[in-house]
Order: C-alpha cells, then structure tokens, then sequence
C-alpha cells in the first residue's frame, strides 16, 4: 500500500471514529432505561397474553372433552338399559335406538349429534337430530367426512378437514340379525371456542399497547424525575473549578438516587477541604517563609568587609534558615495529615509507651520532669506519631514554664477512654485562646519563655496526629496553675475531632523523676 493510501485508510478511519462519538453520546442514560423497561413490559404483557390464550384453549379442550364423555355415555346406557317403548322390551333395532335417543336431545352451539346407520356396500345412511344444527360447516353434510368416522376403528378422536377441524365420539352398535351395523357419534365444531380465546387474546394485546403507551409516558416523566440528581451531579460537575467548590446538589428521600447524590456531595466536600488545605499550605508557607527570607537577605545585602560582622551575619542567616527548614517540616507533616496512610496503628503497650515518652522529654529542659499514674495495657495506637505528639506537647511545656517548675507525664485508661497527658505548673491558657491556639500560625497570649522559636505549628500537629487516629485534644487547668493537655481515645461521649476545656481532674500520685 502507497503513503497516499495509508493516509486515505487513516482519514477514513478517522472518520468513522468521530462519527460514531455524537451517536453513543446521543443514547442517553433516560432514553435507555425507557427502552429497557418497554422491552420488560412487551415482554410481560405478551407472555401474559399468550399464556391467558393458552389457558382459555386449554379449558376448552377439557369442557369439549366432557362434553364428548357425557354423550357417549348417556347414549350407552340407554343402549344397554333402555326398553323401546313400542315393544316393552330391550332395543333390538339400532334404527329404533338411535331414533329415539336423537328425538330427546337438543345439541349445544357447535354440536352434532348423528345416528349412522350402515349399508351393505353402500356409504352409512345417517339420522340426524330434528333440531337445526347451528354450526357453518356441519358434519352431516360431509359425506366423507363421516364415513370415515363411522369406519374408523377408534372411539374418539379429531378430523381435519376443509370445513374446519372436529372433535368427535362414537359409541358403535353392536349388528345383530337382520339389522346393519350403526354408531351414534358426537361432533363437537371447536372453532367457535377457539374463536372466543383469539379474541380475549386480540383484546389483551390491544390493552398491552395501550399499557405501553401509557407507560412510555408515565415511564419518561418518573424517568426523567429519577434522574434529575444525576443530571444536577453532570451540571454541578461541568461548573466545578478549583476556585469554586461551594456547589452542592440538594439531597431529597432515602434511595440510591439520594444516597448518589450524598456521596457527590461528600467527595465535593473532600474536595473542597482539600484545595483548602492546599491553599493554606501556599499562604501560611510564604507568610511565615517570607520573614526570615526577608531578614536572610537584608543582612546580606548589609554585610560589610568587617570579619566580626560578617561573623554575626552568618550566624544570623543560619539560624534563620534552621527556622525555616523547621517550618517548611512542620507544614509537610501538616500535609500529610490529609492522607489515609498518615497514622499506622498497631498493638502497643501504653505503659512502656508513657516511659519512652518521659526518658526523651527529659531532655527539653531543666525542669522537675514528674512521672504521674502509668496504664498498663495493650492498645492500637502509632507509637511514633503519639511519641511526636506528646514529645510536642512536652516541648510546649517547656516553653511555659521556667527552670524549677513542674511537667508531668502520664496515661491513664477510665472504661474505654484511653489518655496521655502532658501537665505543667506554668501560666496556663487564657479562656479566650482555648480554641485558637490549635489552629496553624497562632499562638496565645500568655507565653513565657523562648517566643521567638517557635511558628506556631507544633499545637496544630498534636491536633492532626489525636485526630489521625480517631480521637481528639482536651485541654484542662492544672490544679494548683497551669495546662494540662491530653490525648484522648475511644470516648464516644464527644464527636472525633472536637477540642473541649474541661474541668480540672485530680491529679494521680506522681512520683519525682530521679
């Protein structure tokens, strides 16, 4: 094949892919399930259909057959127990029988009842009931027709032919002396009764497409009504940027319909905190960079030839960007709190947890570590995410306090509650910085110590860890002066998350650290 060709083949194809797309996207999700439920319904209604016609069929039949048993067996009885009337005496003449039989009986619509009497090398003579058969094609005027059931060895049966289908019996008469053999037969025309189940059939098929038609009404508009949700989802999805999060779809019922429309809207949400978060992240990064990048570069450019300067200069620049390499940490850390794998708990022994704790926060500052009560069980925690926390929150202590004053550390378990907390003899927290202190960049207005070296941030990372893992940060007085924080575990009392002041608990007998 030439270039030209191959580049004909690939334009054709091309083609044909694109013209395809406007036709899969025409078939939408309403016109479908419209198609889908006539398909069920046609489908129903017409088993329904036929099964009725079947049904009607199928009783016709059995009262046919009845019908057929109650003649034969009326005609011989009076065979073998009737007594001619002129004589006084059993029958002895089948001509005589048949006769009197067929003049006291009166045949149902679509009924023959014929004495056949036979002749010697001639076609049967037939007797018919004096009344008019009320049929269009009646079998006493098909000659051939009932001979051959006269000559046919069977006692019932069904004959095809052109004038339409018979059922038939025949009770034969035995041929005695003198007299040529006979039958009395009963012809039952079924074309009248199937006629009657062709018509309810005709009649249910004109009422199933009626139903069909008010179905695909009924149907497109509860259709439409359903899908209204997902339609809202497609539109709120097109008008979604990153700048605008804040459309939700209304919520209405308790079906699947609903329940979509409530996981959109949750995902949205996540969404939503997401970009947020991101957002956060960019802003509180350069508000909190943008100070020490602004002190690096104004001494710097500042920095004259004199060594003693310089000297200062370089210790100034790097304590700075120790600064910042701790916050850039920090907010790292704060951004992985958003993610599933942030905390990976595991069995751990809470009392050999609260003593690792303790060793390492010893070596924050000079001051009268104190070892408070000490659970000793086995529980589902991130040791190294709790050890951060409490280490944090022991660091936060220091800071509080002066050398000489009391922090203690401890865990302790009430029921299903498990906690760890960190307790000092500082100032404390003011009312009106219970909440904020959490948040990122904020610090309260009671603080004592090193000021200037922290962000801001270390609060907000004990925060994300409790809640990492289901639970939460309470803070409470110390009794005597100062804050106690917590972190608490499996307390249902309070929802996940939440940061609640308490009131003072008491205190467990501590013992001075050695």
């Amino acid at each position: 094949m030439t270039a030209p060709d191959r580049t004909t083949t690939a334009r054709a194809a091309t083609t044909t892919v694109t013209t395809a797309d406007p036709v899969r996207r025409w078939v939408s999700a309403r016109l479908r399930i419209m198609l889908w439920l006539l398909l069920v319904m046609a489908v129903a209604l017409g088993a329904v259909a036929f099964a009725t016609r079947s049904v009607l069929l199928r009783d016709a039949d059995h009262r046919i057959h009845g019908l057929l048993v109650q003649e034969t067996e009326e005609f011989a009885n009076l065979a073998q127990q009737g007594v001619d009337p002129r004589t006084g005496k059993r029958f002895a003449d089948p001509d005589a029988l048949l006769r009197l039989f067929l003049e006291r009986q009166y045949a149902d619509p679509d009924e023959e009842l014929l004495g056949l009497l036979g002749r010697a090398g001639k076609v049967p003579a037939k007797r018919v009931q004096a009344r008019e058969v009320r049929v269009k094609a009646p079998l006493a005027e098909d000659q051939e027709a009932y001979t051959r059931i006269f000559e046919s060895k069977d006692s019932m049966g069904t004959l095809h032919r052109s004038g339409g289908e018979v059922r038939w019996a025949k009770v034969s008469i035995e041929s005695r002396p003198g007299h040529p053999p006979a039958a009395f037969v009963v012809a039952f025309h079924p074309a009248g009764e199937q006629a009657k189940a062709n018509d309810v059939f005709t009649m249910l098929i004109a009422i199933s497409g009626v139903a069909l038609l008010m179905t695909t009404g009924i149907g497109w508009a509860v259709a439409g009504r359903i899908l209204r949700p997902v339609r809202l989802v497609r539109t709120t999805a097109a008008q979604l940027t990153e700048q605008d999060l804040t459309r939700r779809i209304p919520v209405q019922g308790r079906d699947d319909v609903a329940a979509l429309a409530e996981t959109f809207n949750a995902m949205l949400d996540r969404l939503e905190r997401a970009f947020a978060a991101q957002r956060e992240f960019v802003d509180d990064a350069g508000h909190e960079l943008r100070t020490p990048i602004t002190i690096v570069r104004g001494h710097l450019e500042l920095m004259g030839d004199d060594p003693v300067e310089r000297e200062e200069t370089v210790r100034i620049v790097l304590e700075e960007l120790e600064r910042m390499s701790r916050i850039v940490e920090d907010l790292l850390l704060l951004a992985k709190a958003e993610r599933p794998d942030f905390v990976a708990a595991g069995p751990v022994q809470l009392g050999e947890l609260t003593a690792d704790v303790f060793v390492k926060a010893r070596a924050l500052g000079e001051r009268e570590w104190t070892l408070g009560s000490v659970a000793d069980a086995e529980v589902r925690l991130d040791a190294q995410r709790i050890t951060q926390a409490m280490v944090q929150l022991a660091q936060n202590a220091v800071q509080h306090t002066v050398a000489g004053q009391r922090v203690t550390l401890g865990s302790r378990i009430e029921g299903d509650r498990v906690e760890l907390y960190v307790a000092d003899t500082g100032p404390g927290v003011q009312p009106q910085d219970a909440q904020v202190i959490f948040e990122r960049f904020r610090r309260g207005t009671a603080r004592r110590g090193a000021r200037g070296t922290g962000a801001g941030l270390g609060l907000s990372i004990v925060k994300a860890i409790a809640e990492g893992h289901g639970g939460r940060v309470e803070l409470r007085p110390t009794e005597g002066g100062g804050a106690t924080f917590a972190l608490v575990f499996g307390d249902p009392g309070v929802p996940d998350g939440d940061t609640i002041l308490l009131p003072t608990l008491d205190e467990p007998t501590e013992e001075a650290a050695p």
